[in-house]
């Protein structure tokens, strides 16, 4: 099973970081917006790609980009359906000349994520996947393969961590998690990557008890939800993305579902 746009939104993903591209390493000029965080021309000319490229596949479907989102509650509070689009995930990796930055797009019904597509300018690598479909990574030359979760630990435990973002919950859990599976591996990587890899079978966690927005998480979130893992918020319910006045997430937990330990991550979060 499949869906009709997944195919164009894949392309339009693999476009815009066709567009960013030439940005990157190139001593992009750097500007801040109101919430301090920053922007460059890349962010822009992608978002443009992508709201324009979504508008043409269906003019009925509304877009919410970062570069975009300056739309009030009552408006969006009548959607049923919409795009969630980061068109540039992790500026400040891509700004230190890292190739851990993504493009990201999800189609949300109903406050649920239905597929994501997360892209990979630096190597073109692309990512996509839903709960009812599967997950796959298809590579630069055409090559696909399955993803799937890992639901058995391997040597030790293996924590996907932000490289920017922590905060004093995070390292208590992080704490919690070492008195119960021992030293830990933490795996850092930027932006919505982190998901990806827990998708891969690479980790088997990734706990976020610090700020981040629903364009971040979406498309990420439906990858690892097709290749066989969920994302909960700490009280244990599926993360979702009704409208609300804020963009913010609340604290979550991304793990395979059905795991043994699921019950203690949640109590852990909730320490």
């Amino acid at each position: 099973m499949s869906h009709p746009y997944l195919a164009t939104v894949i392309e339009l993903v693999r476009e815009a970081g066709r567009a960013i591209l030439p940005h990157w390493r190139n001593d992009v000029q750097v500007q801040e917006k109101a919430d301090a965080s920053p922007v460059t021309v890349a962010d822009l000319a992608a978002h443009h790609l992508l709201a324009e490229g979504l508008c043409r596949l269906d003019a009925n479907i509304p877009v919410l980009s970062e570069e975009d989102c300056a739309l009030s509650l009552a408006e969006r509070a009548g959607w049923s359906r919409w795009w969630l689009v980061d068109p540039l995930d992790g500026t400040k990796e891509f700004i230190a000349g890292s190739a851990e930055f993504t493009v990201n797009v999800a189609l949300i019904e109903q406050g649920r994520v239905v597929f994501g597509v997360v892209g990979i300018p630096a190597d073109g690598r692309c990512y996509y996947g839903g709960a009812e479909f599967g997950a796959w990574l298809a590579d630069a030359e055409g090559g696909l393969r399955p993803l799937q979760v890992r639901h058995e630990l391997a040597q030790g435990f293996t924590v996907v961590a932000s490289r920017r973002h922590s905060s004093p919950a995070q390292e208590h859990l992080l704490d919690g998690l070492r008195q119960r599976f021992g030293e830990l591996e933490l795996v850092s990587v930027g932006s919505s990557l982190k998901f990806c890899l827990l998708a891969e079978g690479a980790a088997d966690c990734y706990p976020r008890l610090a700020p981040t927005s629903q364009w971040d998480t979406a498309a990420a979130q439906g990858v690892l939800e097709g290749a066989g893992g969920e994302v909960l918020d700490i009280g244990g319910a599926p993360l979702s993305y009704e409208a609300r006045e804020s963009y913010l997430n609340p604290s979550f937990l991304a793990l395979p579902a059905g795991v043994v330990w699921r019950r203690e991550l949640i109590a852990l979060a909730n320490r």
